[in-house]
């Protein structure tokens, strides 16, 4: 077995302070290639076949993730505030502090800047910690499950939706994802809106467009943690500048927010801001010192229960901020070989998601663009394929009936595709040509 996996009774074990063992690389990875002669093949890289809902920029070098647009708007909230601070607020303090400290104000105020947007872009523009998807679901081991599973009747061997590991000597129950067709390692979980499974997933933050996972929850609360920082320090001396201005003109509070009002306006909306960033600041404290994510922290409450999870305040502390960043398993910039032929993929642009090899028990199909076909939708289909079959090898199909022919037994360009998609292209031809003889 790997590195962090064990077995003991028939269960895997995991150790939180050794690394989960690298799953097989999925339909986005494999197929990693050299030069290939077949005319029918087209090279494209990992990040051009994605089928995650991600955003690549220059040649798959930063992933961001769909909601990038809004990073705009929170460069916005962090610039606009310090513009006005060293534009119209640090004129005076430059005038009226000693020994150029003034100066010094400015700078620091702006080198604190600078290091909010670094961490912003080191939390939005890397892998968070995505699982590569696997090509076809994981075998059998034995586990059966009810048939209200969903797709346990399509999607070949049974496989339950849970399965126990083993994590620092506590039971652990990790889920199957029928999107990546793989068992979640402990702490990992599905992000809905980037459509990814992550590794140790804290939660999806609209303000960088990017999820929170492994790789980057260190810059994550070291962006947080500075952006209040910056908030208290244009506070703190846009106060400086109101008691500055009440010492020399003798007048009162009112009167100086009168002669400097973008200090007035400053310091409301860095009582706001510190009051938001903070208190985010103080949460994923407590986070980090119980050895908690978002995700687990609202779902599973450990406050009643033992967390497996939990090493102890100080080590915990040490896996956050001085464990070593794990490399992402995903090779974005690795070539990948796509068969051009195929019906979909002939009519899609160079830059669409594109898959590398169809898999023969998939629930999404690609036509021009991702879609995901409910399991509802394509037991439908087969049950109304199987109900045929079934009439034909009983013989109880009536000879003469007042169902229209035409509605119920050709076989619709739709269902051509949903067939090619799932590998029953020859049954329905074969079932096809039953019906036209009968």
């Amino acid at each position: 077995m790997g590195g962090g996996e064990k077995m003991r009774g028939g269960e895997k074990m995991y150790n939180t302070s050794t690394p989960m063992p690298t799953h097989q690389l999925s339909d986005s990875n494999s197929g990693i290639m050299g030069n290939h002669n077949d005319n029918n093949v087209r090279n494209l890289r990992v990040y051009q076949t994605w089928k995650g809902s991600n955003i690549f920029c220059f040649g798959g070098r930063l992933v961001f993730g769909p909601d990038v647009r809004s990073l705009f708007l929170t460069i916005f909230l962090i610039m606009i505030p310090v513009i006005l601070f060293c534009a119209f607020v640090s004129q005076r303090l430059i005038n009226d502090f000693q020994h150029q400290l003034g100066y010094y104000v400015v700078v620091i105020c702006v080198i604190l800047t600078a290091h909010v947007i670094i961490l912003l872009f080191l939390t939005s523009a890397r892998d968070p910690g995505i699982i590569p998807r696997n090509l076809h679901p994981p075998e059998d081991e034995g586990s059966s499950i009810s048939v209200d599973w969903p797709g346990s009747q399509v999607a070949g061997p049974s496989l339950p939706p849970t399965k126990d590991v083993m994590v620092n000597g506590m039971v652990v129950k990790v889920k199957y994802c029928q999107t990546c067709l793989l068992y979640r390692p402990p702490r990992c979980s599905h992000c809905s809106i980037c459509n990814n499974c992550v590794e140790r997933f804290d939660h999806h933050c609209p303000w960088v467009g990017q999820c929170i996972g492994k790789r980057n929850y260190r810059f994550f609360f070291m962006f947080v943690s500075s952006t209040t920082m910056l908030c208290l320090y244009v506070l703190a001396f846009c106060w400086v500048n109101i008691r500055k201005i009440m010492g020399a003109y003798h007048c009162n509070m009112w009167t100086a927010f009168l002669k400097s009002p973008v200090s007035g306006i400053l310091i409301l909306y860095t009582f706001i801001c510190a009051w938001f960033v903070g208190g985010l600041t103080a949460f994923h404290l407590y986070l980090i010192f119980t050895n908690q994510t978002t995700y687990e922290n609202f779902r599973y409450r450990y406050d009643g229960k033992m967390n497996p999870y939990n090493i102890g305040c100080i080590r915990n502390v040490l896996e956050v901020f001085f464990s070593k960043i794990p490399k992402s398993k995903n090779k974005f910039r690795a070539k990948v070989r796509v068969k051009s032929s195929s019906s979909y993929a002939s009519s899609m642009p160079l830059g669409d998601s594109l898959s590398p090899e169809v898999p023969k028990r998939s629930f999404n199909i690609e036509v021009g663009k991702r879609q995901a076909v409910a399991d509802e939708d394509f037991e439908d289909i087969q049950s109304q394929i199987d109900s045929v079959g079934g009439l034909e090898r009983c013989g109880t199909q009536p000879r003469h009936t007042n169902w229209d022919r035409k509605a119920n037994w050709e076989i619709t360009p739709d269902i051509h595709v949903l067939a090619a998609e799932f590998g029953m292209e020859s049954g329905l031809a074969d079932r096809q040509k039953i019906s036209r003889d009968h």
